[in-house]
């Protein structure tokens, strides 16, 4: 079976760096575990540990994540990280103790559950800023906050925006104190604190100790960095953090040497990807790896052997070219058996996750 590596050290460690930085500059911040898809054994393995105590809250895109995450944490603080769906009200107050919104029906639907429950719910209303994804339109907000702050079983902790997560709007220092300024008229207005600014997440870490993030900004949601390392901002590492901490590897079922170009007619029958078919070789031997379409996208993988290529993927099974597949001293490089190495990105690390014919080790 495939397996997807997953180096607790690492993604601790990113963690506690990204401690170290954030609290230089008075930034507190969510950990975002979307990416981990729910799965427990590995959620246990970092809820536990000691680098998360300084952390604000714990984010997921999912109930049954954040349920889970209760389970193996109790007092965790738990960050709901969309807009809820009017049918799981009840579970965001159940397992969420902050959402983020942008519907004034849904809020005054979690404030009547919360009394039900005997609960102050919080949440933090989100602003649209361009990205035009979920958010409140600026010409609403003074009504929109005028209506939250009757509610009796919400409490308003914050203010906050989307950025660069479906058209890419980069987060400038323009786009944030744009927020700043929203948060300073709500407060004059209606005369109540705004605790936090929630403007922040892993694209937007680079201009941290710039003196291009307007000091207000004083909460980040952080998902990207801490498991891959890297910022949105440039998908390149951001400062000391790690890029390991996942590994993927596929086992090679078959390997032969096979002609380069398919023989025969193409129709619209087949039901997999391939890759051009143009080859300067007429042979070269394929290997034959145990993942297919309904575990990865190959687009988000990246063979660590820069020699192989990627040749064509059905719904369970993988094809790549491995050239004349020599390794020193001209013996045969891969066998039956052994196995082919990526690094997956965040999409592929997530469907990963998602799948139980993918073995997760936790190393």
């Amino acid at each position: 079976m495939a397996s997807l590596n997953i180096d607790r050290k690492i993604i601790l460690d990113n963690i506690r760096k990204l401690n170290e930085l954030l609290g230089k500059y008075d930034i507190q911040w969510s950990i975002i575990m979307k990416v981990l898809s729910g799965d427990r054994k590995v959620l246990e393995a970092i809820l536990h540990s000691e680098e998360l105590q300084n952390i604000h809250s714990i984010g997921d895109s999912h109930l049954s994540c954040l349920k889970k995450i209760k389970q193996i944490k109790p007092d965790a603080v738990t960050l709901y990280i969309k807009p809820p769906a009017m049918d799981q009200v009840k579970n965001v107050i159940s397992y969420a103790d902050i959402s983020l919104n942008s519907s004034i029906k849904t809020i005054d639907a979690l404030n009547k559950e919360a009394k039900k429950q005997g609960k102050i719910h919080k949440t933090i209303v989100m602003i649209e800023l361009g990205e035009l994804r979920e958010e409140v339109v600026r010409e609403q907000i003074l009504d929109f906050y005028k209506k939250v702050f009757k509610l009796s079983n919400i409490e308003v902790i914050g203010i906050g925006a989307n950025l660069g997560c479906m058209y890419g709007i980069e987060p400038t220092f323009d786009k944030l104190i744009q927020l700043c300024l929203y948060k300073k008229i709500i407060e004059l207005t209606f005369k109540k604190k705004i605790e936090l600014v929630s403007g922040g997440s892993s694209i937007t870490l680079p201009l941290v100790g710039k003196g291009k993030r307007p000091k207000e900004v004083n909460h980040f949601r952080i998902g990207e960095a801490v498991f891959f390392g890297t910022s949105p901002f440039n998908n390149k590492r951001f400062r000391s953090l790690s890029t390991k901490g996942f590994e993927f590897k596929a086992n090679i079922i078959e390997i032969a040497e096979k002609d380069t170009v398919p023989d025969g007619k193409i129709g619209d029958g087949n039901v997999g990807t391939v890759a051009d078919t143009n080859s300067e070789r007429d042979k070269a031997y394929r290997a034959v790896v145990d993942f297919g379409i309904l575990d990865v996208d190959v687009n988000d993988l990246t063979p660590s052997d820069k020699n192989i290529s990627f040749a064509g993927t059905t719904s369970d099974m993988t094809v790549y070219d491995v050239g004349e597949n020599k390794g020193r001293g001209g013996k045969q490089k891969y066998h039956v058996g052994d196995q082919l190495v990526f690094k997956p990105n965040y999409m592929a690390v997530a469907r990963l996750m998602n799948t139980p014919f993918i073995e997760k080790k936790i190393i």
